[in-house]
């Protein structure tokens, strides 16, 4: 299989860190929309169950778009994919603030995660210009970046809504969530410069689900998207009942749980900046994989015997530096041992499973929350996060043993 080296020689000195800057940008409009949206699914008096239609549709679009961008920035590079899905997630956001109906706002929730289903894109670039051993730490800076957005952007959102006001009152966050991203195509537009040279001539690339079975069957690739659907699974699935399990535990409300989030936002966010990096270049990135994995089952096996508020929000903290140690390693240890012109869509697959583990967890959690008892979720969590370890600690192995030349193919 022919490859079509990275540009890294012509990318500027702080080609990774510019776009790291938009990803945070980008994500402060993700994140004005995100807290709104179920009191927004409530403007068209739509009952619960539609509402949660309207939450899992972004994942829904998210899971076929990861993979469908990745391998088309691949062959066309990384620039012109982030700038064209950056300015269709703009319009809808747009379109979002008209929606007549609540299917209408389904339709095009499922459209904002196809089109913002470019993490893949994003990654890419991030390995084309950083060499292999700062992988980790550039990873981890990007999540730090996507965190920070998912902190500050929801008090934006909530400072410009106007509830009492229906659905309009809806609509200036919307417009900001929609500005925000085209100020973010803009800037890519004018300051990032492409990282791969575009493909001269045909070069073949198996089709989705091809591509997918042979990822299944690579020696890393393939345990780090079983080890990103089963972490993602639970981690979502706890996210998702949280509210409702304090609520019935502590009698907590919004309040209460915007701050333990904002605990778990920061906590997340200083881990990934100082931390996951340095740890993974000296202890090696499968043992920092694993150590996550674990501290995240710990933490979340302990929760159902919490003994108040401080408890639970120290455990839900450390289960998110858990996390935030563990996944900068998976896209690094993919785009080390991935074929370097296949990198975007072998990220996209990884990030699909993690699109599908946000829809299958929460479905999970609720069913055991409601169908055997308040505390189920936590320990199905917990045990379902059990083989992840095993699977860093494999993965972290093969990756080691992985020599550039099995890079021809996964």
């Amino acid at each position: 299989m022919s490859q079509t080296p990275p540009a890294e020689a012509s990318a500027p000195r702080f080609a990774a860190a510019s776009l790291i800057a938009l990803v945070f940008l980008n994500m402060l409009g993700f994140g004005v929309v995100v807290p709104l949206l179920p009191f927004y699914a409530k403007s068209f008096d739509a009952p619960a169950w539609q509402v949660s239609l309207i939450f899992s549709a972004f994942s829904i679009g998210t899971f076929f778009g990861e993979p469908f961008w990745g391998r088309l920035s691949d062959t066309y590079g990384r620039k012109p994919l982030l700038i064209s899905t950056i300015c269709a997630n703009s319009l809808c956001y747009l379109a979002l603030a008209f929606a007549p109906n609540a299917w209408a706002a389904f339709l095009i929730r499922v459209a904002g995660g196809l089109f913002s289903g470019n993490g893949s894109v994003i990654q890419g670039y991030i390995a084309d210009v950083t060499p292999p051993e700062r992988r980790t730490r550039s990873m981890g800076w990007m999540s730090a970046a996507w965190n920070v957005g998912l902190i500050v952007g929801p008090s934006l959102g909530g400072f410009f809504a106007n509830p009492k006001a229906g659905h309009v009152g809806f609509q200036l966050p919307l417009f900001i969530a929609s500005a925000l991203m085209a100020t973010s195509a803009v800037c890519i537009f004018l300051f990032i410069r492409e990282s791969r040279q575009r493909e001269r001539g045909a070069t073949h690339r198996p089709n989705r689900w091809a591509a997918t079975g042979e990822a299944a069957r690579h020696p890393v690739i393939g345990r780090l998207m079983a080890l990103t659907f089963l972490v993602g699974f639970a981690f979502t699935g706890i996210e998702s009942i949280f509210a409702l399990w304090t609520l019935a535990r502590y009698g907590w409300g919004p309040r209460d749980t915007a701050v333990a989030f904002a605990f778990v936002g920061v906590a997340s966010a200083i881990t990934q900046m100082g931390l996951t990096g340095r740890l993974s270049e000296r202890y090696g990135q499968g043992n920092m994989l694993a150590l996550g994995m674990a501290i995240t089952m710990v933490c979340i096996g302990l929760q159902p015997f919490s003994t108040g508020g401080p408890m639970t929000i120290a455990l839900m903290t450390l289960s998110a530096i858990g996390q935030s140690v563990a996944w900068p390693n998976v896209a690094a240890l993919i785009t080390e041992t991935a074929p370097a012109n296949r990198q975007g869509q072998l990220l996209g697959l990884n990030n699909a499973m993690g699109a599908l583990a946000r829809v299958a967890g929460p479905y999970c959690a609720g069913l055991t929350f409601d169908a055997l008892s308040h505390d189920a979720p936590y320990f199905q969590g917990a045990i379902v996060v059990g083989p992840a370890i095993l699977l860093a600690l494999s993965a972290g192995r093969r990756a080691r043993a992985w020599a550039p030349a099995h890079q021809a193919a996964p």
